[in-house]
């Protein structure tokens, strides 16, 4: 199984932010980045033969960039960071191998400033990997 803090610990190797977490946003730093467990949705994939016969699992994440106050850079900073996700390769979280990652939103979706006037953007994924018996 892959985790938050794995799949956090990864993002560390390229995403360049400055300040990553799991879970929760607490301090609300500019140049972040959240990793969070999506409310689970679809249908479980059960192999015929049960768990033992089923070869993946999927972990439904949403990723929060929590940039800065200027619209323009924290645009472009999510759509590196998408790119960077389509891109990926022979990618392995956690010691666990990631067949694919699913991007469930066409780009970045600006979910606007917060309170503080520090803009935001957030990109839906899924990874399909290699379930462990």
């Amino acid at each position: 199984m892959i985790g938050l803090a794995d799949v956090r610990d990864w993002l560390k190797g390229f995403a360049g932010a400055e300040n990553y977490y799991i879970g929760t946003l607490d301090s609300k730093k500019p140049k972040s980045l959240g990793v969070y467990q999506r409310k689970p949705s679809g249908e479980a994939h059960i192999a015929i033969g049960g768990l033992d016969c089923t070869s993946y699992d999927t972990k439904q994440l949403s990723l929060l960039l929590h940039w800065n106050k200027n619209a323009r850079e924290t645009e472009e900073k999510a759509a590196q960071l998408f790119r960077q996700l389509q891109q990926a390769e022979d990618v392995t979280i956690g010691g666990t191998r990631v067949y694919y990652i699913r991007l469930m939103v066409p780009e970045p979706v600006d979910v606007g400033p917060d309170d503080a006037g520090v803009y935001e953007r957030v990109i839906w994924l899924d990874l399909i990997y290699e379930r462990s018996n």
